[in-house]
C-alpha cells in the first residue's frame, strides 16, 4: 500500500480570483489537492471550489496586513478526480487594496484502499526571522505508511527555504521532499511552498511541528496534511433463509479512526436508515454490523454507510448492489425474523377516518375537522400450505409490538409497510390445504429504532445444531461470527 506524489500544476495568482491548471497526467481515482495562500483586510476564507471539499483553513503569522508583512491564510481543498475533471476556481472579495491570492493544483496516486482519508493541521509561526516553525494545534493519529504535505504560507515573497521537515513525539518521518515554492507578486505579495514526507515509524496520536530554514526573514502559517489509503468500506450479502435478511457491514473503521457510524439503505435516490444503525458509537471497533430485514422485494438497491471520524468529517461509501427475490408475498416480523409466505388478495378496502363536528349556523352546516387519519381496513391473505399457515400464526401469535410488516412480491409501496394489527380470523379449507386470513389492521410506525432485528432466529439454529457444544466447537471465535453466519441451506 503506497501513496505517491504524482505532479503539480502551475501556479495562478492575482488579487481576487483564481483557476489553477489541473497538472499533465491527472486521471480518474487520483486526489487532487489545492492548495491556496491568499490575503485580505478581512482575512476571509478562500471560496469552495465546485465540486470540491474545504479541507480547512488558517490565518496567521501576526502583524498588520501590508506589503511583504502581517498574516497570511493557508488554504486545502481537495477532490478525488473522475475523468474530465475542469480547473477549479476560487476567489476571495475583490476591491481591497493589497489583496492577493494564489494556488497550485496537486496530485496523488494511492496502490490499495477503498478510496481516500485526510485529516489536517495547522499552526503558526510570528517570529520574523529565517527559522521558521509552526507547532500545530491539531492532535494527529499516526500510522507507518501515512503520506505527509507539509504546506507553508509566507509573507514574504523572496522567502525561499531549504531543510523542510516535520516533527511528532514518537513518530519517524522521512526526509522531506521539496516540489513547489512560488512567489506571489500580486497584491501585498507572499509565497506558497509545499513538500512532501512520510511516517517510516511509529504511532499514536500527537500534533506535529513543520519547520524550515527560510533565506529571507517572514512569519506565517505551516500545515501538516496527513493522507491515508480508506480501510473502510460497507458491505451487504442476502442470508440464504426466509423471509430473506441482509447483513450489512461496515468494516476497516478502527484504520479510519471512525468514532460514529450511520447505515441506509438506498432504493433509487432514497435513504433509509437501517434498524438500530443510527448514529452508533464505534470507536474503537473494527466492525458495525446490522441485520436489515425490511428490504423490498425485487428491486435493486444499494447500502451506504456515513462515518464520522474523530476529527469531525464525514465519509460516505456504498455498497455494491443487491436484490432480494421471493415467489411469494410476504407477512413477517421484522424484529424476530420470522415470516409467512402469503399470497395478498385483492382488491384491499382502505378507509381513513376524520373525526369532525358538525353546527347548524343559520342553516349552513359548518363543519369542524382534524386530519384524516391513516388508513385502516382488512387484508385477506391466503396461505396454500400447512406450514405457511402455521408460520402466519406464528407471526400473529407472537408479532412483536402487535405489528406486522406486510410486503408484496414485487416492492409496491401504496401496500408494503407496517400495520398494527387488532384481530383477524382464519377460515380453512375442508378439501385442501388453503387457508384464507382475514386481518383487520391499521397502518403504522415502523417499529422503534432501538429494536435490532434479529440475525438469526432459534429455529435456525436449532435446524443446523443438536447441542450447545456443537455450537461452541463450530464458531470458535467470538459472537460475531455466529452474528454473520448464514444458517440458510
Amino acid at each position: 500500500m503506497t501513496i505517491s506524489y504524482g505532479a503539480s500544476g502551475t501556479l495562478a495568482q492575482h488579487t481576487d480570483t483564481v483557476t489553477p491548471a489541473l497538472p499533465a497526467g491527472a486521471a480518474a481515482g487520483q486526489l487532487a489537492v489545492l492548495q491556496v495562500v491568499s490575503a485580505h483586510p478581512n482575512l476571509n476564507v478562500p471560496s469552495t471550489p465546485s465540486g470540491w471539499s474545504l479541507v480547512g483553513s488558517f490565518t496567521g503569522g501576526g502583524g498588520t496586513f501590508g506589503l511583504n508583512t502581517g498574516p497570511r491564510r493557508l488554504t486545502f481543498f481537495t477532490r478525488v478526480l473522475v475523468g474530465g475533471d475542469g480547473a477549479p476556481t476560487t476567489a476571495i472579495p475583490s476591491g481591497s487594496s493589497g489583496s492577493l491570492i494564489g494556488a497550485r493544483v496537486f496530485t496523488l496516486s494511492r496502490t490499495a484502499g477503498t478510496g481516500w482519508r485526510w485529516a489536517i493541521s495547522f499552526g503558526e509561526d510570528t517570529v520574523s526571522d529565517t527559522s521558521f516553525s509552526a507547532a500545530c494545534s491539531t492532535s494527529l493519529t499516526w500510522a507507518a505508511g501515512d503520506f505527509c504535505v507539509l504546506g507553508y504560507a509566507w509573507n514574504t515573497q523572496t522567502a525561499s527555504t531549504t531543510a523542510r521537515a516535520v516533527t511528532a513525539t514518537g513518530i519517524t518521518f522521512a526526509t522531506a521532499t521539496s516540489h513547489l515554492g512560488d512567489a506571489i507578486t500580486s497584491g501585498n505579495g507572499g509565497r506558497l511552498t509545499m513538500a512532501e514526507s512520510s511516517v517510516t515509524a511509529g504511532s499514536g496520536t500527537q500534533a506535529p511541528t513543520v519547520t524550515t530554514t527560510l533565506t529571507a526573514a517572514a512569519t506565517g502559517v505551516g500545515a501538516l496534511l496527513r493522507v491515508r489509503e480508506a480501510s473502510s468500506d460497507v458491505n451487504a450479502s442476502a442470508q440464504s433463509v426466509f423471509p430473506p435478511r441482509n447483513l450489512v457491514s461496515a468494516t476497516g473503521l478502527a484504520g479510519d479512526n471512525i468514532v460514529s457510524a450511520t447505515l441506509y439503505r438506498q432504493v433509487g435516490t432514497t435513504l433509509t436508515p437501517v434498524r438500530a444503525a443510527s448514529n452508533i458509537d464505534v470507536t474503537g471497533q473494527a466492525t458495525l454490523l446490522r441485520v436489515d430485514a425490511e428490504q423490498p422485494f425485487g428491486v435493486s438497491m444499494n447500502y451506504a454507510a456515513v462515518l464520522t471520524d474523530l476529527f469531525g468529517q464525514q465519509w460516505t461509501v456504498y455498497s455494491g448492489p443487491i436484490t432480494s427475490t421471493v415467489t411469494s408475498d410476504v407477512i413477517s416480523d421484522a424484529i424476530r425474523g420470522v415470516g409467512a409466505a402469503v399470497k395478498i388478495e385483492a382488491p384491499l378496502g382502505w378507509k381513513r377516518d376524520r373525526n369532525t363536528t358538525q353546527f347548524n349556523v343559520n342553516g349552513r352546516i359548518i363543519v369542524q375537522g382534524k386530519p384524516r387519519s391513516a388508513r385502516s381496513g382488512t387484508i385477506v391473505a391466503r396461505t396454500e400450505t400447512d406450514g405457511d399457515g402455521d408460520a402466519l400464526n406464528g407471526v400473529l401469535d407472537n408479532a412483536t409490538e402487535g405489528i406486522i410488516l406486510v410486503r408484496k412480491q414485487n416492492s409496491l409501496e401504496r401496500l408494503d409497510g407496517t400495520y398494527a394489527l387488532t384481530d383477524d380470523s382464519e377460515d380453512p379449507n375442508w378439501y385442501d390445504e388453503f387457508r384464507w386470513f382475514q386481518l383487520n389492521v391499521y397502518k403504522s410506525d415502523d417499529w422503534p429504532d432501538v429494536l435490532e432485528a434479529a440475525g438469526f432466529t432459534l429455529a435456525d439454529i436449532a435446524a443446523n445444531f443438536s447441542i450447545l457444544s456443537d455450537i461452541s466447537a463450530f464458531f470458535a471465535g467470538t459472537l460475531l461470527d455466529i452474528a454473520q453466519y448464514d444458517f440458510g441451506p
